[in-house]
């Protein structure tokens, strides 16, 4: 079958002790069951250590504990006791893998890295209109969805991105664009007739149904659930937006490209572009440095599914998501 991924792809590395941030604080790991078993079996300190802070949860199965904030493998030095001592095929698969994504469409897969990873959001945000490379690899099923949905998403999504990289529009213009070509669409997907895509119509029309009365996206995301209190205190402060530049257009990219697909599980479209408008936006609006603030931001939302389901459902009926506040804070 065919493997796509983004070129920046395999030049991820691990910078693991110079990180600013690390995979290893916050979260609790899930340790897969082949790594829970040979865990247990080791002999000698390491193996008395992981016994002692593994514990098996319902819903995730065997999960590391975290001690004040931090994985208990997470050694002083900034590095990993279970890589340093065993090496890097004794992580457990959620280390192993982190930061690679893996969507796997049964008749094609692609490749990705999560932006909530520091040195992962500095290639994908750095990286300007990154071309996908596709390779044939083993293996493969039947699809166990519709295709001629999938067919569609996938050149509708080819389109969307040559909008956000189209040098007539803004990267503010380009946004509007998506977010307006999202809905063209989604009333395909749903069976209607509609007109070629007007970039120029579309625009006009997002400067008619603008307004810049609205709650505010911070107040919103307020709502979610927080994970850190750096998080916390940037949504409560009060910062200078950052200035509209290409980093925006990669990150809105980086959202077509993992969001967009998804689509042929449930038809619905509109959910997932706009919650990659939001995220440009909030991104924009919290200000400071745009790789820093979009891995937050991704560690924060897209690193917890409660938070991205919340997400997805309150594009339809939150007062700080409507199009009209969405579309003001474009102009």
């Amino acid at each position: 079958m065919l493997t796509f991924e983004p070129s920046y792809y395999r030049d991820f590395h691990c910078i693991a002790a110079r990180c600013p941030d690390s995979c290893c604080k916050e979260w609790e790991v899930q340790v897969d069951p082949e790594s829970a078993a040979l865990y247990r079996s080791l002999d000698g300190a390491l193996g008395e250590r992981l016994r002692a802070v593994m514990r098996d949860d319902p819903q995730w199965g065997t999960v590391m504990i975290n001690e004040q904030g931090r994985c208990p493998m997470w050694r002083a030095d900034g590095l990993c006791r279970i890589h340093a001592e065993l090496g890097h095929d004794a992580l457990c698969k959620t280390c192993r893998d982190f930061p690679r994504l893996c969507h796997d469409y049964g008749t094609f897969r692609e490749l990705g890295l999560e932006l909530s990873c520091p040195e992962a959001a500095r290639l994908i945000l750095e990286s300007n209109n990154a071309a996908m490379l596709a390779y044939e690899t083993d293996g493969g099923e039947e699809a166990d969805y519709d295709e001629e949905l999938m067919l569609q998403l996938l050149e509708s999504r080819k389109a969307a991105i040559e909008l956000l990289y189209d040098p007539r529009f803004s990267v503010s213009e380009a946004l509007t664009l998506l977010l307006f070509y999202g809905y063209q669409v989604q009333s395909q997907i749903d069976g209607a007739e509609v007109p070629e895509f007007c970039p120029e119509e579309a625009l006009v029309t997002a400067a008619q149904m603008a307004t810049d009365e609205s709650t505010p996206l911070a107040e919103y995301f307020l709502t979610l659930e927080i994970l850190t209190r750096e998080w916390k205190e940037r949504l409560q402060s009060e910062s200078e937006p950052a200035e509209w530049s290409d980093f925006f257009r990669n990150l809105a990219r980086y959202g077509v490209e993992r969001y967009w697909l998804q689509a042929v599980s449930d038809y619905d479209l509109v959910s997932r572009v706009k919650m990659i408008v939001v995220s440009c936006l909030l991104v924009r609006t919290l200000g400071g440095d745009v790789i820093k603030t979009a891995q937050l931001y991704s560690k924060e939302i897209e690193n917890n599914a409660d938070n991205v389901d919340a997400i997805l459902d309150a594009t339809y009926t939150h007062p700080a998501l409507t199009d009209a506040a969405l579309l003001g804070l474009l102009q």
